[in-house]
């Protein structure tokens, strides 16, 4: 079983602007948890040899993710590196109109352990078809982010899709859930 590390969307403008600048603060100092998990997974799973997916959502003109805007740009803590597999997507599916398949399956990957932004959009869409594409998947309970959105609350969506997606299946492929702290690559690399 190959394990690959795969980060959804942790951009510099993936929450900025999207509620009021109450709430904002709150939600910024959430991502920069998630991004700090999410960077110290990176950095296990590079240790331990396994392979690193970066998604990088494209946004059109105008867009808060507008290509090579400030808000384009991945964080510092998931920043690709030569080694890095990088993925250029538009639509909330990884896999839509993009070789992230082609490469996970050269790779001999068949369990993906995600994280990123935003949780209701590229995290839950691209978990359930990973899922669908015939890959195990362990999404990582504290390592996705979003924004309020309508009535909810950010706190509310994260709890909620952890719900919805833990125990997820297709087959004999289903999603699990771990904390980011409880991730480790060296036992899943080599199961």
């Amino acid at each position: 079983m190959t394990t690959a590390l795969l980060i959804i969307d942790v951009q510099q403008g993936i929450l900025a602007g999207l509620i009021d600048a109450g709430r904002q603060v709150a939600i910024d100092r959430e991502f920069e948890a998630v991004a700090a998990r999410l960077g110290r997974l990176k950095l296990a799973a590079e240790a331990a040899g396994v392979p690193v997916i970066i998604v990088q959502h494209d946004g059109d003109a105008g867009h808060r993710l507008e290509v090579g805007s400030r808000g384009w740009q991945l964080r510092e803590e998931v920043s690709a590196n030569p080694d890095t597999v990088l993925i250029h997507k538009r639509s909330c599916d990884a896999f839509h109109d993009t070789d992230l398949a082609f490469r996970l399956r050269k790779l001999d990957v068949d369990r993906l352990v995600i994280g990123g932004c935003m949780t209701q959009f590229c995290v839950d869409t691209t978990t359930r078809r990973a899922v669908s594409e015939g890959f195990d998947v362990t999404l990582v309970r504290d390592g996705h982010a979003t924004a309020d959105f309508g009535s909810l609350l950010a706190e509310q969506i994260v709890d909620h899709h952890n719900r919805l997606l833990s125990g997820f299946d297709a087959g004999l492929r289903k999603v699990d859930l771990l904390p980011a702290d409880e991730v480790r690559f060296e036992d899943v690399a080599l199961v």
